[in-house]
């Protein structure tokens, strides 16, 4: 599974047989316990789903102030890197996902919420926004990863997405003459 995620997470175009070189195995043998190249990422999916929403369990995002909570998830993210790449680039309806939905998206929506409410993120954007904001751009920069290192890279991505979403203080009044 290993292999399979590292390879699939490097692009569409991997193949069963490069599935099968990675992991050390002949092609047979893959398809043996995945029928289909489909099959295979279903199950890189599931198995990456469980592991970050355990991870973000874990995390006890509501239990840190809001930025931490986005730092701790951006961790729980890179943590599962190419299982979590291969998961964020399947392009799967999430109302046939509901893994992905009960464990990423709905503790991802309750922290963006918490955060709006204390005043700590904007709140003109909806927080399945914010949500899809964040796993979109963990996805993006997660192949980087092996040339600056995890925490790095946790940093610069936290800080990044935190900026974006950080509230605006109000507009000074201006006083009329």
């Amino acid at each position: 599974m290993a292999a399979a995620a590292e390879i699939l997470a490097t692009g569409a175009d991997a193949s069963m047989a490069d599935v099968a070189a990675a992991a050390g195995m002949a092609r047979a043998t893959v398809y043996r316990y995945f029928p289909t190249r489909q099959a295979l990422l279903d199950r890189v999916a599931e198995v990456a789903a469980a592991d970050v929403g355990a991870r973000l369990a874990d995390a006890r995002l509501e239990s840190v102030s809001a930025d931490e909570a986005v730092v701790r998830a951006v961790r729980a993210f890179f943590d599962v890197r190419h299982y979590f790449a291969v998961l964020a680039r399947r392009r799967v309806p999430p109302a046939d996902d509901a893994p992905r939905e009960t464990l990423i998206e709905e503790p991802l929506r309750q922290m963006f919420a918490r955060g709006q409410k204390s005043g700590v993120f904007r709140s003109d954007i909806p927080v399945e926004w914010l949500a899809a904001g964040l796993v979109n751009i963990v996805a993006s920069v997660v192949s980087t990863l092996p040339a600056r290192g995890r925490d790095d890279t946790v940093d610069l991505v936290s800080g990044l997405f935190l900026e974006g979403v950080r509230a605006r203080p109000a507009p000074a009044v201006l006083k009329q003459a």
